[in-house]
């Protein structure tokens, strides 16, 4: 599950994480009182209004129809009215968005943090998550911070350093201190830093993090080290041991269709093809996506519904399915062994008859307990089903749908 911005950083708060200081808002009007607020506890007349989207890139990503970026620095009242006016409601393109962008609800209107002092300013890069051919959390982070982070790990992998963290231990002092000494900091800098990333690793542990990005990681002239920028993905496997955090999920960031399979405890993804599939378990709903490539098709969609399929699961199915305008056939791939085939047949039936008149081929493959039940159930329905056993008879089936 991911978090915006503005969330993620009041979280870091309580593990005593340093952050850019702002206020999330949704309204023109709230953006000019934020900014008023800012001002006073920051005494600089300068802001950052940052859009605040499930995605990556906002700052070189435009407002469509406009030259207005995702995050831009207000210098008064009036350029942060502005900027607010053209961000919130509009839709933001990105690199990681895709040329569709997400629309803007809300921008955090945040404290600028390149004010002036004795020491020159840095960005740095610094994330968390987990290596799964170690079995470790790994430390990843660079000297080079800020926008371009992509264009170094592509051009110049050197520059980026990994420190892993052994389960068992947990983060060590010498390793804190080794990524400190590693971005070049020292005095000052150097202790906060290595406060920063002790506290960081805590936050990950302790909230159950997929993935925690700081970018940039950030030197202020006074020698403080803040996160500017904070995206936080939590492990969803997690999070009944975070009813407080799962509160707060944004599903407007969310395919819709998908936010509808998490309902009805279906597993759904999108895809890009012609044949919807409907399959329970999901190395199953791998081998039949590949062999609606093989058959010439293109899989639509990953939908597993689970080992206890029954009416009311087919039938979100098919209405999740069907809300696709890419699909010409939907192909239904059981495996009856928590379940018996029989019973699956009739729930395909009964949800087939709630829903009306389906114009789109339907394959339904049904093979182990019952299956010949099943076979006889949908070829004696009157239905526009066709019914197959073996995984071939449904490929051939599934190659002339989409001829």
């Amino acid at each position: 599950m991911n978090l915006h911005e503005y969330q993620a950083k009041e979280l870091l708060k309580k593990y005593n994480v340093p952050v850019q200081e702002g206020i999330a808002v949704d309204t023109v009007m709230a953006a000019e009182e934020a900014y008023r607020q800012i001002k006073t506890q920051t005494n600089n007349n300068f802001a950052v209004v940052k859009a605040q989207i499930h995605a990556g890139g906002r700052g070189k990503g435009k407002i469509e129809g406009s030259e207005q970026r995702g995050v831009a620095v207000g210098k008064s009242l009036e350029d942060v009215s502005t900027i607010a006016k053209n961000i919130l409601g509009g839709t933001l393109v990105t690199i990681q968005t895709g040329p569709a962008g997400k629309k803007v609800n809300k921008v955090l209107v945040a404290q600028d943090v390149y004010y002036p002092g004795p020491n020159p300013v840095k960005e740095f890069y610094l994330s968390i998550l987990l290596d799964r051919a170690k079995g470790q959390n790994v430390i990843m982070y660079s000297t080079e911070g800020g926008m371009d982070i992509e264009e170094v790990a592509h051009n110049t992998p050197e520059k980026i350093f990994k420190e892993w963290v052994h389960p068992s231990g947990g983060l060590q002092g010498f390793q804190a201190r080794k990524i400190a000494f590693n971005l070049g900091l020292s005095g000052e800098a150097l202790k906060s830093c290595v406060k920063f990333v002790t506290n960081l690793y805590n936050a990950y542990v302790g909230l159950d993090c997929g993935m925690l990005e700081i970018n940039p990681l950030f030197k202020t002239s006074d020698e403080k080290i803040i996160a500017v920028d904070c995206k936080m993905s939590l492990d969803e496997n997690a999070l009944m041991r975070h009813p407080d955090l799962a509160a707060q999920r944004d599903i407007s960031e969310e395919d819709p269709t998908e936010v509808e399979a998490g309902q009805f405890n279906l597993n759904y993804v999108k895809l890009d093809g012609n044949v919807g599939c409907m399959v329970n378990g999901a190395g199953l709903a791998m081998a039949t996506m590949d062999m609606i490539k093989l058959s010439g098709g293109e899989p639509a969609n990953f939908l597993d519904v689970g080992g206890t399929a029954n009416a009311q699961t087919v039938e979100a199915g098919f209405r999740i399915i069907m809300k696709d305008p890419n699909v010409k056939a939907i192909l239904i791939n059981i495996f009856g062994g928590i379940v018996r085939c029989d019973r699956v047949a009739a729930g395909v039936i009964e949800a087939y008859n709630k829903l009306g008149n389906i114009q789109i081929p339907i394959i339904v493959r049904l093979q182990g307990t019952n299956a010949a039940e099943a076979k006889k159930l949908i070829d004696e329905s009157g239905l526009k089903v066709q019914s197959a056993i073996l995984l071939s008879e449904a490929a051939d089936l599934v190659k002339q749908a989409v001829a």
